[in-house]
């Protein structure tokens, strides 16, 4: 029996899924529960437009997300810092500090998609990645200073 899957089911698909079930399963767990609705020639069209919807709309994002990283790349901000003796640092620096030093500039970007390279240990310029889509990265420069 072939269903259009309504949700994600586990170990069976995703929503928008056309996968083919036994008579059974199909009949008393996926249709009743709501979770698929038979393959029937008029669903077919529903679901395969609504596939060229999900692509399109994913193919708009990826680009945004590309031309947002883009314009990220030339950013670069300055995190002022307690210093102590010998150049070590009080606390250290993080996402949330890039985060923050972001928002002053009007980039709202959240503190768990921002991750330093390597570990800030005093003064100095640092790179910092910021993941701006699941499979796109975009580079910034963050300059860390004395206060």
């Amino acid at each position: 029996m072939k269903v259009i899957l309504q949700q994600d089911v586990k170990k069976l698909g995703k929503k928008g899924d056309i996968v083919e079930v036994s008579e059974g399963y199909g009949r008393n767990f996926l249709l009743p529960r709501k979770a698929a609705v038979p393959a029937t020639a008029s669903n077919l069209n529903v679901a395969e437009a609504k596939a060229g919807s999900k692509a399109r709309k994913a193919a708009m994002e990826t680009d945004e997300a590309r031309l947002m990283a883009k314009q990220l790349e030339k950013v670069e901000v300055t995190i002022p810092v307690r210093i102590g003796e010998g150049g070590k640092l009080f606390g250290s620096v993080t996402g949330k500090d890039v985060a923050n030093a972001l928002k002053k500039l009007n980039i709202d970007i959240d503190k768990r998609k921002i991750s330093l390279k390597g570990e800030v240990t005093g003064e100095g310029t640092y790179d910092a990645v910021i993941k701006v889509h699941p499979s796109i990265t975009s580079t910034i420069k963050v300059h860390v200073v004395a206060a």
